[in-house]
């Protein structure tokens, strides 16, 4: 296999496998949807509706080749149900509460969906007989951030200075005790099922509408004709294209799957070191792709704390699951203004993400900058 192929799904593995996805309507669960059933796997969906309107989940008809169940992962026993009819051999747990500002206003929620969301859906993973490789994704903001100029690695103290990244903390730490005590890779062959957890950086894409996150307020405020108002222009995070982490997820569910127990820990999927730029570096380059009329200014009202800093330290998954990024956060960039002119021109937008996911699988690995 060349090293090209090896940093992506296969999708002769996905081809008719059951998988189940948490959070399916949103961003991230939303294009991880559109790639397994672009390989063919039989996909379950439990989430809420939409959050925002408009929403990727009915502009790309995600819903149309799957079966999409609408629930809330706070309720136990609907989780459980849908997971036990659905009968998987992969799940994917995307579902969350996943805005920093959110987690000030809504505290409760936010661990409730985060830290006990986790919780129900372990338990559901551990009622249903099928399930043999299970990926918790959390954040980058797990980590108990020092503001080092380095990216964190997988050792490193998990923490949390507010509500939304301790949540993710915690979600690690309940991640880590139902695999000791139910999934103990000790007694694989015995259960059968790999539980793995996933960091990803600060994510970009189209079809994303959240509040409060950099590049949809940028494209709210440029199709409004407004100033961009910026709250930490020189923040420095790690930011890479959705289909980034999707593919690292993939590859390790894959991994999970085939040889269990070897892959069953936490993983980081970050962007290269070049790629965790400041906050102003995207605010001028999206508004100088957008042309003249769009420009920034910064908000000087007082904020909630946010880190300045944050990197991630990939090197594991590099090593050991072959994965890498692909595309640079220039070209990433240019992705997320490719497909805001297909919304804005009315084109079919599944087959915009389609077109996107085949650009990226057939990217050059000679990552170019």
């Amino acid at each position: 296999m060349s090293a090209v192929n090896a940093a992506l799904p296969a999708p002769a593995f996905w081809r008719g496998r059951r998988v189940f996805i948490t959070g399916h309507t949103g961003f991230k669960g939303g294009w991880l949807t559109l790639w397994l059933q672009r390989m063919g796997a039989e996909v379950t969906g439990f989430a809420l509706p939409p959050a925002t309107t408009p929403n990727l989940f009915t502009l790309a008809r995600i819903g149309s080749s799957m079966d999409s169940r609408i629930g809330d992962v706070r309720d136990a026993n609907a989780l459980a149900d849908a997971m036990r009819t659905a009968r998987p051999e992969i799940v994917f747990h995307l579902a969350a509460q996943a805005l920093v500002r959110t987690g000030y206003q809504a505290p409760v929620e936010t661990y409730a969906t985060n830290v006990m969301g986790t919780v129900h859906l372990l338990e559901a993973v551990h009622q249903t007989p099928s399930v043999r490789a299970v990926v918790i994704v959390t954040s980058d903001k797990c980590y108990d951030n020092r503001e080092w100029l380095w990216g964190y690695r997988e050792i490193e103290p998990l923490g949390g200075a507010d509500p939304y990244s301790s949540s993710k903390a915690c979600a690690e730490l309940v991640t880590g005790a139902y695999r000791n005590a139910y999934f103990p890779l000790e007694r694989y062959a015995e259960h059968g099922v790999a539980i793995a957890s996933a960091r990803a950086g600060n994510v970009i894409g189209g079809g994303d509408w959240a509040a409060d996150r950099l590049v949809p307020d940028i494209l709210r405020a440029i199709s409004a004709g407004e100033p961009v108002r910026i709250r930490h222009p020189d923040a420095i995070r790690p930011w890479q294209h959705v289909l980034e982490p999707l593919a690292g997820y993939l590859i390790l569910a894959e991994r999970l799957a085939e040889s269990g127990p070897a892959w069953a820990e936490a993983w980081n999927f970050g962007p290269a070191e070049d790629d965790a730029r400041p906050v102003r570096w995207i605010v001028e380059r999206l508004t100088q792709a957008f042309g003249e009329a769009a420009s920034w200014q910064p908000d000087t009202a007082p904020q909630p704390h946010e880190a300045h800093s944050l990197k991630l330290d990939s090197a594991k998954a590099r090593a050991r699951l072959g994965w890498r990024p692909r595309w640079n956060l220039t070209q990433a960039l240019e992705a997320v203004v490719a497909w805001q002119r297909a919304y804005a021109a009315g084109e079919d937008l599944r087959e915009v993400c389609g077109r996107q996911i085949d650009a990226y699988c057939q990217q050059d690995q000679g990552y170019r900058r």
